[in-house]
């Protein structure tokens, strides 16, 4: 699973999620994309199982690129644990995810496979996404 190798400091605001994408909201190196049309936390586990389910109907044909990285902790306390003593432990990591945001990339394979691979990855992440192609816009 995908998390930074360092990180300056262990435990981060929760901040909020406001807005569209201002960066990665474009086509980069592949020909179809997988756009995100809500905002959300995507996991390191839900990006990983995303990208299994597409490499998988694609049968080691095309090329894919993950666009999103998990660099925000989230903490969690232990289970029956009392409120207060401060924060808890980071548990996981997530990508923040804007509308607009393209997740995933790919290319060398055609546009119904692409298509049925991004729906595949589809059920596997929180945020509802669109299949998006290079000159669309």
């Amino acid at each position: 699973m995908l998390q930074p190798k360092r990180v300056k400091h262990r435990k981060m605001f929760k901040g909020r999620l406001r807005g569209a994408a201002l960066r990665g909201n474009t086509l980069a190196f592949g020909t179809f994309g997988l756009q995100a049309l809500s905002s959300g936390y995507v996991s390191a586990r839900q990006i990983e199982a995303a990208r299994v389910a597409m490499t998988r109907h694609v049968k080691r044909g095309g090329k894919v690129w993950i666009r999103v990285f998990p660099d925000k902790p989230i903490t969690k306390k232990p289970a029956e644990t009392r409120m207060g003593k401060g924060k808890g432990n980071p548990e996981e990591w997530v990508a923040i995810v804007r509308p607009g945001r393209v997740l995933y990339e790919m290319e060398g394979v055609t546009p119904e496979i692409a298509r049925e691979a991004f729906r595949l990855a589809q059920h596997k992440l929180p945020v509802p996404t669109r299949f998006v192609t290079r000159g669309e816009w």
